[in-house]
């Protein structure tokens, strides 16, 4: 359904108290609150993770983002320019900064640095004596490209040896657990943020869903720019999104085939996982086959679902892409215009108002019909 009204950015605030933003992870996992959205019947219950058994029906089929966080987060140094070094009176080695790596790109890496405007193209970067870079290019978006003269497998490695969690700007303190950052089913190394819906699952539930009758299945979406980048323009529309890594494989395009055909419904476990598959299928005039490559997709109200029914989220920070594509899966199964966005933006008011932990390491929220 599309609209004849431009929908504005504003439209998707709410106001959230500081208190509210959970700082540490629920134990067990699946003890964090669920709230069900019934969009068919526009109502909300409040239940807890645990319960989501009772939502779901043996032959339904879960998908889940198997990406895997890497410490993207990189304390470094800037060694003095030569005309620097000549008017520095300091015995530091040059200019702190901070690295956050996002993918490799080609031969080079995409990151972000802060100071940004303390590097220039061609200034080496000294994260450790064996863990040098170079600054390949500056882009306009405030990204650059990073040089490191080594194999991929390798700067993973060193980021794990070097590196911090890349919890997000919310999240007061990193945990001392770097597994608290990372799913239970975290497999493919790659993301620079966690699909945060997935926290809420244990082993013990996976296993009790799949005796119950459910499936399981794999996408991946390596987590970037794509899915944090806060929306700055005033029109939704007219924001771009970065482009992130997915697989979908043939496997998985066979396992939702034949659940659709016997009248299972497809789960998705997160808005990457959503956007994975969502974005496989717009490769290919809205028909998912296997796909391997980048997807910039941004799904807002309006759009149509070509693939997942259904999906598990967690509550998400005001005014981004992500409160966006809850509102387009509301809207989606809704009849009139802007329902999907007033019912999201309702639900998180309840949940405001019944101590519910948002983002990251919050509760969670299932969409249904």
């Amino acid at each position: 359904m599309g609209y004849s009204w431009a929908m504005l950015t504003r439209d998707f605030w709410y106001d959230l108290p500081e208190d509210r933003i959970a700082q540490t992870p629920v134990r067990p996992r699946d003890h964090s609150k669920l709230m069900v959205l019934n969009c068919a019947q526009k109502s909300l219950e409040h239940r807890h993770f645990y319960d989501l058994p009772d939502y779901l029906k043996p032959g339904d089929l879960l998908i889940v983002n198997d990406t895997k966080v890497f410490k993207a987060r990189l304390p470094a140094i800037r060694p003095w320019r030569p005309e620097e070094a000549q008017r520095v009176k300091s015995d530091a080695p040059g200019v702190a900064i901070e690295i956050f790596l996002l993918r490799p790109e080609g031969d080079n890496w995409l990151a972000l640095a802060k100071p940004a405007k303390k590097l220039k193209i061609n200034d080496s970067i000294i994260i450790s004596p064996d863990f040098q870079g170079r600054v390949a290019d500056k882009q306009a978006d405030g990204t650059l490209l990073i040089h490191f003269d080594l194999p991929t497998e390798k700067v993973f490695e060193l980021t794990d040896k070097y590196g911090q969690i890349p919890t997000p700007p919310y999240v007061e303190q990193a945990p001392a657990d770097a597994q608290d950052y990372q799913t239970v089913y975290a497999e493919k190394t790659g993301s620079a943020a966690a699909p945060t819906a997935g926290f809420h699952f244990t082993d013990e539930l996976i296993t009790k869903l799949k005796n119950q009758g459910l499936k399981f299945a794999r996408v991946t979406l390596h987590v970037g720019l794509g899915t944090f980048k806060p929306v700055q323009a005033e029109k939704i529309e007219d924001h771009t999104m970065h482009a992130e890594w997915i697989e979908v494989s043939p496997e998985t395009c066979q396992l939702i085939k034949q659940v659709k055909k016997d009248g299972g419904r497809v789960i998705a476990v997160g808005t990457t996982s959503v956007r994975a598959l969502e974005g496989a299928a717009r490769a290919n005039d809205n028909q998912l086959k296997p796909f391997q490559g980048f997807t910039n997709i941004f799904i807002k109200p309006g759009d149509v679902f070509y693939v997942i029914d259904t999906m598990v989220t967690n509550f998400h920070l005001p005014q981004s892409t992500l409160i966006m594509l809850v509102s387009a899966l509301a809207q989606s199964k809704m009849t009139e215009p802007d329902q999907g966005r007033q019912f999201v933006l309702k639900a998180y008011q309840e949940a405001i108002n019944n101590d519910y932990r948002f983002y990251s390491f919050g509760d969670a929220m299932l969409i249904t019909e």
